[in-house]
């Protein structure tokens, strides 16, 4: 049995599909008591990653737990080693983490990921079979500007020539679903990119190709996208991720071999992901 949380979300859903598929029994887990549109066969688990007691009863029986941490659960919170003991008492033997590239790029004090690197810690130390993918940027961020496009096919976004290598929420989950099932990944570090960097004018361009239609880049100030994003992420959560998009060191430019190493295919470009996804945008 395979535990999945986050099984909704960009990344849960598309594993937990592809964990059906291929025969696994997959508990899918949510904060909402009815997840839809999972796979027929799928059992559905109400709990929440916020509240390690309520992941207890959910783990027992299972053979491997994908852990994922989104949105606010990236905040301080009870400690990670209560959850990863949770887990070895549940007989749990295998844990795939999502934790991002930047526990390993950017300075141990950064606050904005420092609730990751605590995570990456807990698993190490668990003494279960572990595999840790460390992605950079999602393709699927820009669903934040689905809204625009809709709208008045608008592009906006600051550091609108600066290039990384964002990667599809797919490729992630087909990464994660061989960690779970296959041997040979265990204390694997993962750095999963795509397939080549690209800026958000590009991206927008890309938009615009899988539309039909022109769309328009409007590039913000660092200040007006700081107060953007103010509205739903903590001030040290924006400046670092700010930090990121505008200044990305190197090794955040880089295209990493890691996705086409575990799944014998390259890395989906983002074009790709907007196509899969143009209904978010018409």
């Amino acid at each position: 049995m395979i535990v999945v949380t986050g099984a909704t979300g960009n990344i849960g859903r598309p594993l937990v599909a592809a964990l059906a598929e291929a025969g696994e029994d997959v508990v899918a887990v949510s904060r909402r008591p009815q997840a839809s549109g999972l796979a027929d066969g799928v059992r559905r688990a109400q709990a929440d990653l916020a509240d390690f007691a309520s992941m207890a009863p959910v783990l027992e029986g299972a053979d491997a737990f994908f852990i994922l941490l989104a949105g606010e659960l990236n905040g301080p919170g009870e400690s990670a080693n209560v959850l990863l003991d949770a887990a070895v008492a549940a007989g749990v033997g295998r844990v795939v983490l999502v934790s991002s590239q930047l526990a390993g790029t950017r300075p141990a004090g950064n606050a904005s990921h420092s609730r990751l690197r605590e995570f990456e810690a807990a698993v190490r130390g668990s003494g279960l079979d572990h595999t840790i993918l460390r992605p950079g940027g999602f393709a699927s961020n820009a669903f934040a500007w689905a809204e625009s496009v809709r709208s008045d096919r608008t592009v906006l976004a600051p550091f609108g020539d600066v290039a990384l290598p964002v990667v599809d929420p797919a490729d992630i989950a087909a990464v994660a679903a061989v960690a779970l099932r296959e041997e040979g990944h265990f204390g694997q570090t993962y750095e999963l990119t795509g397939p080549a960097a690209i800026t958000p004018r590009e991206q927008a361009a890309a938009l615009a190709g899988v539309l039909g239609e022109e769309v328009a880049f409007i590039e913000l100030t660092r200040e007006a996208a700081a107060a953007h994003l103010s509205q739903f992420m903590p001030q040290d959560v924006v400046h670092g991720t700010l930090d990121v998009l505008g200044l990305p060191l190197p090794a955040e430019q880089r295209v990493g071999p890691d996705v086409e190493k575990v799944l014998g295919r390259p890395a989906a470009p983002f074009a790709a992901w907007a196509r899969r996804n143009l209904p978010a945008f018409t």
